[in-house]
């Protein structure tokens, strides 16, 4: 074993070696404490020890990915030595086929399929699979949904439904959903599910079925929160809650985030009201940011990340002031540096829409009538246009918010006026300032 394959945990470990020897011991017809060599143990049985380990994996022990490489190159070798009578039995030839739909080397299906002179193989599957591993699925989208069909209800049955919903999704993503469906039903609580609800809820997004959506997504909040995968399922839940938040039913959103431990259900929070603030939807980043402040469990609720986030959505509200002030006092040194880049950011967009304009700024749009010296600064700014989080490229672009006009502190005869252009070009570039920070600082790992 690999210096690597130390660092794994005890119970997997021992889980994987107890298999592999009580079943190596039956093979042998020996006690299960007499000593077999498992690498001669059947094709099937090896396969279930890599089945326990990929199901290890999604449901939270991340350090079975060591064990998964392992356990494949184990059964890759015992597959390439068979002798071809050894498929006779149809649980080696299934064997083969589910190891090659679960990360398996696709050369090895081809290498089993040249010798296989007795016929054990169905070639209508093996065609569809090795066109499928070569990325020409599409050549096999009419056919695949029969076989289906015919295998639903056998051991390659739920991979083979994984396999045929990435297949039809090129062409047709809602048909894509019923074979996940199916993944599923035929195996829960494993990897196959994992990832088929992972994608549904992907998909689901992308055409705009938003209530469907959430359903898939407090599913998998609830069953595999603690998948290596996780961190795909936030940023699309994040993303969907900010772009269709007004079709969203609030109580199912809490219901969603309430199936996490209140460290990952802030996590959430935090990122929906920073994406929500930088997008200028106070409403959504106002109640995220709450969340985020009960769940963070400090004194007085004083957590930095949702004061800031909170703040930067009320840096278009006439309480602009006060947001100054509390970015003011907010403790950089508990932030990261991505936010710390966006407090800068909100505090000298901030600084500026209260200090009066000068007389350069009166410069930009001179045919604009002068403004008082005495002028109560203006209430609100305006929301630039909503841009698509970088981070989740695939899904549905975001909904552009309307302009809210400010309206000056002008006499009652001047109350119907439009605000200075030069004021609506300054605190439109102010705006797109935050995001573009935002949008330059994703990749640093910022929350």
């Amino acid at each position: 074993m690999s210096s690597s394959m130390s660092r794994l945990s005890k119970s997997l470990l021992c889980g994987v070696v107890l298999l592999l020897g009580v079943a190596s011991a039956r093979a042998a017809g020996t006690s299960p404490g007499a000593s077999a060599d498992s690498d001669n143990l059947p094709p099937y049985i090896m396969l279930r020890s890599l089945q326990f380990v990929q199901d290890s994996v999604v449901i939270g022990d991340h350090s079975a990915t060591d064990m998964q490489r392992f356990v494949l190159a184990k059964i890759d070798k015992r597959l390439r030595s068979a002798d071809t009578s050894e498929f006779r039995d149809p649980r080696n030839v299934d064997a083969a086929l589910i190891y090659t739909m679960s990360g398996g080397n696709p050369e090895t299906l081809e290498y089993l399929v040249a010798r296989d002179v007795d016929g054990h193989f169905d070639t209508r599957v093996t065609d569809i699979l090795r066109k499928y591993l070569s990325g020409k699925g599409v050549l096999v989208a009419n056919s695949i949904t029969s076989m289906v069909g015919i295998y639903k209800n056998t051991r390659i049955g739920p991979y083979f439904a994984l396999v045929a919903g990435n297949v039809t999704f090129a062409k047709n993503p809602a048909d894509s959903l019923k074979f996940y469906d199916l993944a599923r039903l035929l195996a829960p609580g494993t990897i196959v599910e994992e990832a088929a609800l992972r994608r549904s809820f992907s998909i689901a997004i992308e055409l705009g079925q938003t209530q469907k959506a959430l359903v898939y997504g407090n599913r998998y909040a609830r069953r595999f929160l603690h998948s290596p995968y996780a961190g795909q399922f936030a940023d699309m839940l994040v993303q969907l809650v900010v772009d269709h938040f007004k079709e969203l039913n609030q109580d199912d959103v809490l219901a969603t985030l309430a199936t996490m431990d209140p460290a990952r259900q802030r996590e959430i929070y935090l990122r929906i009201a920073r994406r929500a603030s930088i997008n200028g939807n106070q409403e959504l980043a106002a109640i995220a940011a709450a969340q985020a402040q009960t769940l963070a469990g400090l004194p007085g609720g004083n957590d930095p990340q949702a004061l800031l986030y909170g703040g930067l959505a009320r840096l278009s509200s006439p309480d602009v002031k006060d947001v100054l002030k509390t970015i003011d006092a907010l403790p950089a040194d508990q932030l990261s540096a991505s936010d710390k880049a966006l407090l800068a950011a909100a505090r000298q967009i901030a600084e500026d829409i209260v200090t009066l304009p000068t007389a350069s700024t009166a410069a930009v749009a001179p045919s604009a009538k002068p403004v008082a010296a005495n002028a109560t600064p203006p209430a609100s700014v305006l929301s630039g246009d909503v841009q698509q989080d970088p981070a989740a490229p695939a899904l549905s672009g975001g909904q552009k918010q309307q302009p809210n006009i400010a309206q000056q502190a002008q006499p009652v005869a001047e109350a119907a006026q439009k605000p200075d252009p030069a004021f609506e070009s300054f605190v439109s570039s102010g705006r797109t300032k935050l995001d573009e920070i935002d949008k330059l600082l994703k990749g640093e790992g910022g929350k």
